[in-house]
Order: structure tokens, then sequence, then C-alpha cells
């Protein structure tokens, strides 16, 4: 048995490439008799907005996906993620970074066509790493907040995705700790699904490339560690990630088209090879055909005739 959960971010409506994601989450943890959990990932108090929680709920709702336990919000955690990062100073882990977003990245770029090699897609230079007490001060007195980076020292991490295989990625010295004082992603997601207990954690393969840093995480936390299902993303018939330019890509634009959530539902589990075009399986039964070897390896385009426009 491995627990599994669905951990959104309330900052817009779930559209229907995040809602299928759910789907899988959900088979994948009852297919096994394990708890399905949901955890919204409120950490950003200026984009997120109760509202959006709300309609996901209702949305998973509609569709028959049930969780168990109360919600567990990441803005009402503060003290589990400090408790860490402190633990990670204690051990002499990390260092405060001055550097801005744009600075970093175009030290990523430069560092794409350096004679010595690239690194990893827009990892960080470690332009920090070596600061003396005097640089920082400089820093500090110029009007920069640092951020609080983890010293990685160049680490490789390998793990095996039950779909998408074998993979291995560079641990650079990433982001722990916001300017603002937030806890970072990379940080929070290890400490929550390890208090959580999650077993496995199915997500959309766009975040495949971020796995390595979090395992790393894990281990120097010395926390437990999920299994991941990263799955193909949806996109539009344009090739590009859905999004809203896309047409009807909410349950309620779904619904403002006459299809009804089980028949969205349908539609998903046609296309993760579940069941047959236009058959609408209840829930038992497609749990009981979930098998992770039958999922497609593939993109999903959007049907044409569930990205007909709405009136917004």
């Amino acid at each position: 048995m491995a627990d599994g959960r669905f951990a959104p971010s309330p900052t817009a409506t779930l559209h229907l490439g995040n809602l299928r994601t759910a789907f899988v989450a959900w088979l994948a943890a009852r297919s096994t008799g394990s708890r399905f959990l949901y955890r919204s990932e409120d950490m950003d108090q200026v984009a997120c907005r109760p509202e959006h929680e709300v309609s996901a709920l209702r949305d998973l709702g509609a569709l028959g996906l049930d969780h168990d336990g109360d919600v567990v919000r990441q803005s009402e955690r503060a003290e589990f993620y400090r408790d860490a990062i402190d633990r990670l100073i204690a051990n002499d882990l990390t260092y405060p970074c001055y550097c801005t977003r744009r600075e970093v990245l175009a030290e990523a770029s430069e560092s794409i066509t350096a004679p010595q090699g690239a690194r990893p897609a827009g990892s960080y230079a470690g332009t920090c790493r070596a600061l003396d007490r005097a640089g920082r001060q400089e820093r500090e007195a110029a009007g920069r907040t640092p951020s609080l980076r983890l010293r990685s020292e160049g680490a490789v991490v390998s793990f095996t995705d039950r779909l998408a295989g074998s993979y291995e990625g560079e641990i650079d010295d990433f982001i722990i700790r916001r300017a603002d004082g937030t806890p970072a992603y990379n940080l929070a997601v290890v400490i929550d699904d390890a208090e959580q207990g999650i077993g496995e954690v199915v997500r959309g393969d766009d975040l495949l490339e971020t796995t390595p840093r979090q395992i790393h995480l894990a281990r120097l936390l010395d926390v437990s560690s999920p299994d991941y299902l990263h799955i193909p993303l949806v996109f539009g018939s344009d090739g590009e990630r859905l999004a809203k330019r896309h047409g009807a890509v909410s349950l309620d634009d779904q619904r403002a088209m006459g299809r009804t959530p089980v028949e969205v539902r349908s539609v998903f589990a046609h296309s993760l090879g579940l069941c047959e075009e236009n058959e609408q399986p209840s829930l038992d039964e497609l749990i009981e055909r979930f098998d992770v070897a039958r999922l497609p390896r593939g993109v999903w385009v959007l049907p044409v005739d569930m990205a007909g426009s709405v009136e917004l």
C-alpha cells in the first residue's frame, strides 16, 4: 500500500489537465487500497485564493474523487519548514544568495556555451557560494535581501520513475527559502510528503527534473522519500501545454457545453487506456482496471469537441 495525494496551488480554477492528473493519482491510491489525501499548496498568500481551493474540491467531488482526512494547508505548517531549515543551517549546508532571478537565468544561459561544458538547464552557477562577510555586507548595504540556498556540492541523484523509467539529475544549489522568508516549494513538498506518509507521488512530467532535488533534500534531512509516477501533460491542438486560451478547459466549461462530469471522467479513462471510447465504466470498474503498465507515455491532446468555445 502506498498513500497518494493531490496537492495543487489554489491560484486558479483547475483545468482538465490538472483534473486528469488527480484522476490518475486517485486511481493509483485506490487500486492498492491506500489513502488519498488532499493538500493545498497555498504558500503564496498573494496569488492563492480560498475560492480556488473550494472550486478544486468541488470539481474532484463531481468526478467522484473523494479524499481521506482533513485538507492540509501549507500556510498552516510554517513551524515544520522552519525546523527543517534550521537543521540544514546548523549542519552548514546552506548559504545566503543575493542574486536576482534575472541574474541567475543570465548566468545559466552563459554556462551553456562555456568552454568547460554545460550545466543542467537553469541551474544556479554558485555565484554567492564563496562570498565572505564583506561581500555579503556590501550587497545588503545595496538593499539586497538574500534567499537561502542549499549547498549541494554537485551531487548526482538517480531514481526509477514508475512510468518514465530511469532518470538521473545533477543537483544545483537550489533555493530552500525565498528572499521574503517563504519556504521554497522543493523544501515544503519534501517535509509535507514525509510527514503525511505519502508513499507515491503522481504528478505531471513537467516536474520530473525537480525530483532529484527533492530526493537529495530528503536524504539530507533523513526523512522518507516516496516513489514517483510522472505522467505526460495534456496539450492543446496547437502543441502547447493546456491553458485557458485553448477554450473549454475547466469542468464548468464542459458543463456549459452539455457534458457531465461522468462523461468527462470517461474521456479521461479512455485517454488512459482504461475503457473504450464512449464507454462509461463505474469508479469501481476503473479501480479494478487500473494498471500503470497500460498508461500512455505520450502527451494527450485535448479532443477538438471538448475544446469548443464557450462564453466565459
